[in-house]
């Protein structure tokens, strides 16, 4: 299965990982129900709402394979 990265759009992201929409809501990022989420990427949405990538995507991609 595909990894994910901060180029990884958010709609994207969701498919990879079906947690992780509950995973971005919890650190506060509700860019799930936003018209964005289909051409925004993980970098981006973690540029708006300041949260450490690094961090985000560890958690983004556990349980991944």
């Amino acid at each position: 299965m595909a990894k994910i990265t901060a180029d990884t759009l958010i709609s994207e992201c969701i498919e990879i990982n079906p947690n992780a929409a509950e995973i971005l809501l919890a650190t506060g990022m509700h860019c799930i129900g936003c018209a964005m989420a289909h051409g925004e990427t993980i970098a981006e949405a973690v540029a708006v709402h300041g949260e450490d990538l690094d961090q985000l995507l560890a958690k983004l991609n556990e349980g991944v394979e």
